[in-house]
């Protein structure tokens, strides 16, 4: 059983910057491919970025050019770093295998808040 624990959420201005970190067990990290979600307020859970296991990436939407997503291998844990964050940037943010998540394996997710 994949276990996927994100953290680093919180709350901040806008045009400020969060890095959020994603560790994960029981699964084969290494040879994933790798996502960031996000779920607003009445909304559905979409994919923001991905990283291959080669290392390059993808993003999606409004993530591409604010938000940088990266990976330690050695250390099982995929991370995000937002910048310029907008208040639409709220949300429940999660990571799972991608671009099809793992139903199985969602974590509790991380809430980021963008406000003044």
């Amino acid at each position: 059983q994949v276990r996927l624990v994100e953290s680093g959420g919180g709350l901040v201005r806008p045009g400020g910057s969060l890095r959020l970190s994603c560790t994960t067990s029981g699964g084969r990290f290494r040879t994933r491919t790798m996502g960031w979600f996000r779920q607003a307020p009445g909304e559905q859970r979409t994919l923001i970025a991905s990283i291959f296991d080669d290392g390059s990436a993808a993003y999606y939407d409004s993530a591409r050019g604010r938000f940088t997503i990266s990976r330690d291998d050695a250390a099982n844990t995929l991370y995000l770093q937002m910048s310029s964050l907008k208040p639409e940037d709220t949300a429940a943010y999660y990571c799972n295998t991608a671009p099809v998540p793992d139903e199985t394996s969602w974590g509790l997710g991380t809430q980021v808040i963008v406000a003044s």
